[in-house]
């Protein structure tokens, strides 16, 4: 086929009225295909980063020790300032951990405290601090972000702040869209 005819082909096909159900119909609801679409492959992308994170993260560290610290009740590793309560809170960490090990950055546990839940049962308030290359990273509030809803996915850990100091690595913009945006707090 010449260009020129491959040219008309495809004029041809773009005059075309689209087939029902593609990009831009609206469905009965008046939802358009297009936010499915968008879905879908929000859905998709969300589920090969899953899987990307975690094959970096058992190339990078042993399984084994990952659901060792994982059982470690991070009360006695706090209450006992034990040398792994670094390494129990990494474990805890979903995708953002594979960020994190890849950009050089660690956690700091900066301060933390018990406090009373309604339940009347204990819950771990953390301070936490970024260390290494993640501390002025652009994409740092998605990464504190992440690092705040998989730590307060553990059952023991009430509430999770990060360190204000870490403010100061920020240029203007990225502090004010961190603060107004970030989804995190900064004590």
């Amino acid at each position: 086929m010449l260009p020129s005819e491959s040219f008309k082909s495809m004029v041809t096909v773009k005059n075309q009225p689209p087939p029902s159900g593609t990009v831009g119909d609206t469905d009965s609801g008046g939802t358009k295909s297009d936010d499915r679409l968008a879905e879908a492959y929000r859905s998709q992308i969300e589920e090969i980063m899953r899987k990307e994170a975690e094959r970096r993260t058992t190339e990078n560290h042993d399984p084994l020790e990952i659901k060792r610290l994982r059982e470690l009740s991070l009360y006695a590793l706090v209450e006992g300032n034990h040398p792994d309560i670094i390494p129990a809170l990494m474990a805890r960490l979903g995708i953002v951990r594979a960020a994190l090990d890849g950009h050089g950055g660690a956690l700091v546990l900066s301060r933390w405290e018990f406090e009373e839940r309604e339940s009347d049962a204990k819950g771990l308030s953390l301070v936490i601090d970024l260390d290494g290359a993640c501390v002025s990273c652009g994409a740092a509030p998605g990464t504190l972000k992440g690092i705040q809803d998989d730590l307060l996915n553990d059952p023991e850990i009430s509430r999770v702040r990060f360190d204000s100091s870490m403010l100061e690595w920020f240029d203007d913009l990225q502090k004010e869209f961190v603060l107004l945006h970030g989804g995190v707090t900064f004590v």
